[in-house]
């Protein structure tokens, strides 16, 4: 009993170093323990046994330990004891991760993210230490990435090593200044990383990971601690005090750290395979993909594409296996995402399981059908499946993935017994083997897309009608709403929503900014110097890409520095204003401006610079692409001579105005096969869509006489015209059609004649595809004139057979009255002011879908003042062909008005005070004279008649005023129609004066 009692005080001292145990486990441990105490017998007296009793006890069948019963129960209690701890070593395992949800670096969209569970164990030391060193080399990456880029555009001057006689100028960039760096310089860096990590950056373990301090000699009277963006506290350098918004600091640091721990390790393999910091992937000659960059599925625009590296042990027989693997999951995809669709208008009479009593009308679409099918059913597809992959679909040649001698279309040898002829030419069968494979890869993003839809919205075509917490937010604005594709706000963190949103107003801000600096200098400079002690004038500065390298790199550090006590001290947010309302800014931002928005106006005029922003984000990237491939700002794109897409600037459907257009980039690889090959399917759809559209208008006034179906007594004349006539139309009828565009596809449209896409030798308009002779036209001049012809009607008729589609669907009928649209929410604008014959209500961009009047009612008045803008400005254009304001412009310069050029070039004649006058006087009428009031029509303001004219300090004439309400509404009518055409009219003016280069007699009559 002494041994048994000294255990329990063994095991009581224990408990605390290890997980509770149960009862269970402790009265397992209890029985254990006789296992190792022989119970004395009557009579004999309790001592400790020797070690040779010990021996002998195990050798008899009397005792404790060697008894069968005892042996039993030890096993038992010690699986049971081993299952209590291995559960609760898993329970343990499960919530240990829990313990660091919470903490510093854990962020939308991913959250807490450990797949290598290097935090499973719980133990928060070890995550503190990860967090720290993660946060060091976020840093270290952030300048590494700044080191890269900042060299392309400026060197240090003078030299890195006088002794060796090497000038900064001479390091190259990347990997290769590794060897150009003299031993002393990598001695002086990793000193300087030394001493950093040792003594000036350390890292205390009571502070939050990141918060940095020195660890010198002399304790609190030599080491201070760092404040915001690392500034020491000896030169003023306060920390963070809100505990909150240091960590949202800390936070963005580790963001932008990954980030630059994920750019940093990019650009050391593009410098190391490509020879160049930012060089070009074609100079990595050794890449094992290059093996497979001619194989079948390699097409524009994309390339060669194998993100997850599958093919990069250069397995040939791999490659082709996954690619035929492809292919048939592609087939699959495509007959899935048909058979999708074709439920919605089609189902096969009769019964899908007789047996079952369970008719084809009664299995729903979509993946419901999955437990309304029946085993038989599954066991049914399954089979045929099985079928196809193991007797039907033999490969012809290994080389070919794909290629089973079926014949286009892989139709032939199929369960019904149909053959096939196969494909004969090698050049035409990649071609249709590489359209499947486009096709296949489309299905499968499509069927994906349409179990999503499915399993969402319980319906394979359901609409969502969720919400969203940030709906009603700043910034959500139609015709697109609440819009966000990458999920960040799926966690609905207010406080992660509003940063998101207040950076992305400063971000538009600065594109904004960014966008008239690159329009601004075009038309005007600033006199005098950007930097006399470099003798550089403003005038000298090129527009665009090319001034970075021109402005000195003390103009860099003013406007980071303008840049920087702008961020910090001027936009600061305040979580009880609107984001991106700071309180040290003005309208449109503007640092310490007076301007303020009107009250109860602040959110709109917040929400539309949003949307100015968005745009102008868009505008910049756009014009710093222009500039950087034409080599000006404002560069002709006929500079841009290394364009791929120059091949095709002559071939069949390259016509004015729009000249070669591919936004996509589908040419890019400059493929003439490829291009022809989307040629030759533009026309055919063209062709198809120009029938439609005719299908569409012919019934109207004409239908055939006779039956469509005399077995199931249906009339051409009982055939509804449009959408409606799907699911009127017979099996038989779908079938025939089906069968006819086969056919035509196949047979007669199937060679080319002079490789010229569209041209099958049918002659005019296709007629001998229909049983009419005819021998096509001669001329290739008027041939190619046809067939551009028939291109341009083609596109005209595929938007039509849209517009009909849409028109169709809204109203319930082909040619229906919009009016039968009730659901329509632009009915509540229907008599506002400018809805005018003959268009009616026209909103294409669906600007009011969402029936706010306060915001129609403001973009009619926006609509009514540029319309007055505009037609003052086409008075502008015209009057001074024939009259000028006599006298002095500018006195003080000399200028005249006589001396003024005529439209646009007039815009860099103007000197820098007229434009401060013309903006002064604008923003004057905008912000105290025309003031909307609710209670008006728009653009009819207060003490303002006919044209928006009145009485102010500036003009002193009483205003032409309309008492009675219709007339002034038919006369605010009047002006939006006639500011409709001035707007029209002066951006044309404009085009042709810009195109022209004058305004005179050349510009309105180009033959003088």
């Amino acid at each position: 009993s002494s041994h048994f009692g000294g255990w329990q005080d063994s095991a009581q001292h224990s408990v605390p170093m290890a997980p509770q145990m149960s009862k269970v486990a402790a009265a397992a441990a209890a029985v254990a323990g006789t296992a190792f105490v022989a119970l004395p017998s009557q009579g004999t007296r309790s001592s400790a046994p020797s070690s040779g009793s010990l021996r002998g006890a195990r050798g008899s069948s009397g005792s404790a330990l060697g008894s069968a019963p005892t042996i039993a129960v030890l096993g038992a209690t010690a699986v049971a004891a081993a299952a209590l701890r291995k559960k609760d070593s898993q329970a343990v395992k499960a919530t240990a991760l829990q313990a660091f949800e919470n903490e510093l670096g854990v962020q939308a969209p991913l959250g807490f993210w450990d797949p290598a569970g290097l935090s499973s164990d719980g133990d928060a030391k070890e995550f503190y230490r990860r967090r720290v060193v993660e946060i060091k080399h976020g840093r270290v990456s952030m300048l590494a990435c700044t080191g890269y880029i900042v060299q392309e555009f400026f060197r240090f001057p003078g030299y890195i090593s006088p002794s060796s006689e090497i000038k900064f100028a001479d390091i190259p960039n990347g990997l290769a200044a590794a060897t150009k760096v003299p031993a002393v310089g990598w001695f002086q860096y990793t000193v300087f990383c030394g001493i950093c990590d040792l003594w000036l950056m350390h890292q205390v373990p009571t502070n939050p990971p990141g918060k940095l301090c020195t660890r010198l000699f002399g304790e609190e009277t030599t080491n201070y601690e760092y404040g915001f963006l690392g500034l020491p506290g000896y030169l003023g350098g306060k920390a963070i005090a809100d505990p909150e918004v240091k960590k949202k600091k800390l936070n963005a640091e580790i963001a932008n750290g990954r980030l630059a721990m994920m750019a940093i390790i990019g650009m050391f393999f593009q410098d190391g395979l490509t020879g160049s910091a930012w060089g070009d992937w074609a100079n990595y000659t050794e890449s094992p993909l290059r093996a497979f960059e001619n194989e079948l599925g390699v097409q524009a625009p994309v390339g060669y594409f194998d993100p997850m590296g599958l093919s990069k042990d250069g397995d040939v027989e791999t490659f082709r296996r996954r690619r035929e693997a492809e292919l048939k999951n592609g087939r699959v995809a495509m007959f899935a995402t048909i058979g999708y669709m074709v439920p919605e208008y089609f189902k096969f009479p009769g019964y899908l399981a007789p047996s079952s009593n369970l008719k084809f009308a009664d299995v729903p679409n979509g993946i419901a059908a999955i437990t309304k099918v029946p085993a038989e059913g599954w066991l049914q597809w399954v089979a045929l499946c099985g079928c196809y992959e193991f007797c039907v679909n033999t490969p012809v040649d290994p080389a070919e993935p794909g290629n089973y001698g079926k014949g286009k279309l892989g139709y032939g040898n199929m369960v019904l017994g149909i053959t096939a002829e196969p494909m004969q030419d090698a050049e035409a069968r990649k071609r249709a083997l590489n359209s499947e494979l486009a096709n296949g890869r489309l299905a499968m993003m499509a069927i994906v897309g349409l179990w999503v839809q499915d399993g969402l919205f319980g319906t394979p075509y359901g609409l969502y009608t969720g919400s969203n917490a940030f709906e009603t937010e700043l910034g959500v604005q139609p015709p697109v709403g609440f819009w966000d594709p990458l999920g960040f706000t799926k966690t609905d963190d207010v406080a992660s929503f509003r940063r998101r949103r207040y950076v992305e107003l400063k971000h538009g801000r600065v594109a904004m900014f960014a966008c008239l600096g690159y329009i601004v200098p075009e038309y005007y400079r600033w006199p005098g110097d950007l930097s006399p002690s470099l003798g550089l004038k403003f005038s000298d500065v090129p527009t665009g890409f090319a001034a970075f390298s021109k402005v000195p790199l003390s103009g860099w550090a003013q406007m980071v520095a303008f840049a920087g006590t702008v961020e910090l001290f001027q936009y600061v947010d305040d979580p009880k204003r609107p984001p991106g309302d700071f309180e040290n800014a003005g309208f449109l931002g503007v640092p310490n401006s007076y301007i303020k928005a009107p009250a109860g106006t602040k959110e709109k005029k917040l929400a539309a610079e949003i949307a100015n922003g968005r745009l102008a984000m868009m505008a910049i990237i756009g014009m710093f692409y222009q500039d950087g491939l034409t080599g000006s700002a404002w560069g002709d794109w006929a500079n841009y001579t290394d364009s791929p897409l120059r091949a095709f600037e002559n071939e069949t459907g390259v016509q004015p105005p729009v000249g070669f257009w591919d936004p996509l980039g589908l040419s890019v690889s400059g493929n003439v096969s490829d291009y022809k090959r989307r040629r030759e399917v533009e026309l055919k759809h063209g062709r198809v869509a120009m029938f439609a559209t005719i299908g569409y208008i012919l019934p109207e006034y004409w239908r055939f006489p006779g039956y469509l179906s005399k077995f199931l007594d249906i009339k051409f004349s009982e055939v509804p015209n449009g959408l409606s006539a799907f699911s009127k139309v017979p099996a038989l009828g779908w079938l025939q059609i089906v069968g006819f565009a086969g056919i035509v596809e196949l047979n007669v449209y199937n060679e080319q004649v002079n490789d010229e896409p569209g041209n099958y030798g049918a002659g005019f308009l296709g007629l001998r595809s229909i049983g009419f002779m005819n021998a096509g036209i001669a001329d290739p001049e008027v041939r190619k004139k046809k067939l551009n012809a028939e291109l341009a009607n083609g596109r005209l008729a595929m938007f039509a057979i849209i517009g009909m589609f849409f028109q169709d669907g809204l109203t319930g009928s082909a040619w229906g009255d919009w009016a039968n649209y009730t659901d329509s929410p632009l009915r509540a604008f229907e008599g506002e002011l400018g809805v005018q014959a003959p268009v009616g209500f026209w909103d294409p961009l669906g600007l009011s879908a969402d029936g706010d009047i306060d915001t129609f009612k403001r973009r009619r008045a926006v609509e009514l003042k540029h319309g007055r803008i505009c037609m003052l400005a086409c008075i502008g254009y015209i009057v001074p062909e024939y009259f000028r304001w006599p006298g002095y412009l500018s006195p003080e310069k000399g200028i005249k008005f006589a001396d003024m050029p005529h439209g646009i070039a007039a815009i860099g004649k103007v000197p820098l005070e007229g434009w401060v006058q013309i903006v002064l006087f604008l923003g004057h009428y905008e912000g105290y004279f025309w003031r909307q009031d609710p209670k008006r029509a728009p653009g009819d303001y207060e003490g303002y008649g006919f044209l928006g004219a009145g009485k102010n300090f500036i003009f002193n004439f009483d205003p032409i005023l309309f008492q009675d309400p219709e007339v002034r509404k038919t006369k605010l009518a009047a002006e939006l129609a006639n500011g409709r055409l001035a707007m029209v009219a002066l951006m044309a003016m404009l085009f042709q004066n810009g195109t022209v280069g004058t305004t005179g007699p050349a510009m309105w009559l180009p033959s003088a």
